[in-house]
């Protein structure tokens, strides 16, 4: 009896640990957050993700592969709840976009990620022969921009927002804005202040909309 249960502990021991995809992504997602995807080596990604090289690239083919999976995986976590702030018809324009806003300077600012927009920040550290990283980022921007262009759209046909508005001007601006949140956060500002930056934005709205 003694003989079969020793046998049991070790094939119980032998046994490979379960790749679990979500954390691995997930911890991926913080090196590259943090530090871009360049100075993030694949080195640093087996450490913190706990998997060994070859588990990655069956995973994932390649760095490429695993920072696009990680894009797919912010997105899904982060982006598209904000998203779903702006989009909810039910609100009034305004209160749509200060919640939406106020969903990003919270996220930007959260203790349980990196400061800024993790978009912005790989953006800005992308070496010049990652084109094909810099394309997919570049391609996401234009789909934010082109969103708050389309919600824009869609409350001016509502009687929201005047006729002569000229709604992709005021999604560029708002999109800037955004931009220039993400950067004071991971400059260090607290969440009030990326708050403060929305408050003069909605005060500035009645000028923005005025055409």
């Amino acid at each position: 009896m003694t003989s079969e249960v020793s046998s049991c502990v070790k094939k119980s021991r032998g046994r490979p640990k379960v790749f679990d995809r979500e954390a691995a992504l997930d911890k991926a997602m913080t090196l590259f957050w943090q530090h871009g995807y360049e100075a993030t080596s694949l080195s640093d990604l087996v450490e913190a993700t706990g998997a060994k090289a070859p588990t990655l690239y069956a995973e994932f083919t390649n760095k490429e592969g695993l920072f696009r999976a990680v894009l797919d995986r912010y997105i899904a976590r982060f982006a598209a709840q904000h998203e779903a702030q702006l989009l909810c018809e039910d609100k009034p324009v305004a209160q749509a976009l200060e919640d939406y806003f106020t969903a990003v300077a919270t996220c930007f600012t959260s203790k349980e990620t990196p400061g800024g927009c993790f978009l912005i920040n790989t953006s800005a550290t992308l070496a010049a022969s990652s084109h094909a990283i810099a394309e997919t980022l570049k391609t996401r921007h234009a789909q934010q921009e082109r969103l708050l262009q389309q919600f824009l759209e869609l409350r001016q046909q509502r009687g929201e927002i005047p006729r002569a508005t000229n709604t992709q001007d005021v999604a560029e601006f708002l999109s800037c804005v955004l931009q220039g949140m993400s950067i004071s956060a991971r400059e260090g500002a607290g969440c009030d202040k990326l708050l403060q930056v929305v408050r003069t934005t909605l005060r500035l709205w009645p000028t923005l909309i005025a055409g």
